[in-house]
């Protein structure tokens, strides 16, 4: 088995460097050097798998067609895999926790009928609408195994675990009626231009995956508007996350659209880990529900602050600067950032909230900050590399900035929210059995 993701006080020194460097990362909201001092060992695997086929499924279902949001696309990803990884586990012998179910199983099932089964009932449910070309897909994955019994069976433990889920998400919460208070006091949220809409304010509300309460990591809430920090926060923003800045760099700019790209590079990434670090679908199935089933409750926190803060955009302060009470803010009402503004409020942002979660969780997982990686963005033509978790945690915080949508409060907030979820799943959930 992957001995760096098990047990032991060399295992925990590691994890406790790896997280050191992450929360060094979220405290200076800055890049780090990574160094090479960690041991890894792993199985050899098989290149791609059954796992890695069913999250590239998964992706096509949920962005390529569905078009769901990254707020909205988290809870997809973490049913899925969650499911899947259930499934896996019971076939092996249930050596980690399950999530929520072990079906019965003796380990002569067929693990690749198990993973499509799973993945394909999750979307299934979750996209009715895409019934024919989901079969087809589920077809495709079962015609490559010979009949057997063994087939059969893993079909059985695939059914099980994925009704397990369903039933577990029935009535979450998704997709509610809730929506965001607009204020039209100094500080306060308001739609923002060029489309002035709002939504998701129901993923704040959803029912989390792994923690108790959406808002047990509640913060302080964003700066006061006459303070320091938010004085610090705001001219930052407004130099360097201008459309047209003098002072961003090309590098920087692409950085910011690689980041904003709603086609997720993080799909990219998880997929490339699990086969470069040669992971077994057991490894790969863990893996994948930690860093999704992480991430979806990143989320829902991140929401749930931004509900309870409602507070204004970078583009809204700047041009209202006038209001805000500070005499060392300087309005623009001409300013506008590189990137289009999300239809919701600053406090906390999402993305670094989700990415904290994800770089965390990857890290605890390989129990190492410098494994290398990288990702390609269409929306800004370039492809990206990382040196490890950290620099992708401490480069995203950066970016949102650079991007003129967020303040860094508001980024490193969000990224510390993000680990604090993932430190809350590695104490409860996916702990080996023993």
């Amino acid at each position: 088995m992957l001995k760096s993701c098990d047990t032991g006080w060399s295992a925990v020194l590691r994890r406790k460097a790896v997280w050191l460097a992450l929360a060094g990362v979220i405290a200076a909201g800055s890049p780090v050097a990574l160094g090479s001092s960690f041991a890894y060992a792993s199985d050899s695997g098989t290149p791609t798998n059954a796992v890695i086929v069913w999250d590239s499924n998964a992706q096509t279902a949920i962005w390529d067609i569905a078009g769901q949001q990254p707020q909205v696309q988290a809870r997809s990803f973490a049913m899925m895999h969650g499911a899947i990884y259930d499934a896996v586990n019971a076939i092996a012998g249930t050596p980690y926790q399950p999530y929520l179910s072990a079906p019965a199983a003796n380990g002569t099932e067929s693990t690749n009928a198990a993973v499509a089964t799973a993945g394909f009932r999750v979307l299934n449910a979750l996209f009715p609408d895409q019934q024919a070309r989901l079969q087809t897909q589920y077809d495709e994955s079962l015609a490559a195994i010979p009949a057997s019994t063994a087939k059969q069976r893993g079909i059985t433990v695939g059914t099980q675990a994925a009704d397990a889920m369903i039933a577990a998400r029935q009535n979450d919460g998704a997709f509610g009626s809730q929506t965001w208070t607009i204020g039209t006091q100094p500080g306060q949220w308001r739609p923002t231009p060029p489309t002035f809409t709002f939504d998701g304010a129901w993923v704040g509300y959803l029912k989390p995956f792994l923690i108790p309460s959406a808002s047990m990591f509640r913060t302080s809430g964003p700066p006061s508007l006459t303070s320091s920090k938010y004085t610090r926060d705001f001219n930052e923003v407004k130099t360097i996350g201008s459309a047209t800045s003098t002072v961003r760099t090309t590098d920087q700019t692409q950085a910011a659209i690689w980041w904003h790209d709603r086609h997720l590079a993080e799909w990219e990434i998880k997929r490339q880990l699990a086969t470069t670090q040669r992971l077994n679908t057991l490894q790969t199935a863990r893996m994948f529900a930690m860093v999704d089933l992480a991430e979806a409750d990143a989320t829902t926190a991140c929401y749930n602050e931004k509900a309870a803060w409602s507070f204004w955009r970078p583009i809204t302060a700047i041009q209202l600067a006038d209001t805000d009470g500070n005499p060392k803010t300087v309005a623009d009402p001409n300013w506008t950032p590189l990137l289009v503004t999300p239809p919701h409020p600053d406090f906390t942002s999402g993305h670094t909230c989700f990415t904290a979660a994800s770089m965390s969780a990857l890290a605890y997982f390989f129990g190492r900050d410098d494994i290398s990686f990288s990702g390609y963005s269409a929306a800004s033509g370039t492809t990206r590399y990382f040196r490890g978790f950290s620099q992708a945690l401490a480069e995203v915080i950066n970016a949102r900035v650079w991007g003129g949508i967020h303040t860094r409060t508001a980024d490193v907030q969000g990224a510390k929210i993000g680990a604090q979820v993932t430190a809350y799943m590695v104490t409860h959930y996916f702990k080996r059995k023993g």
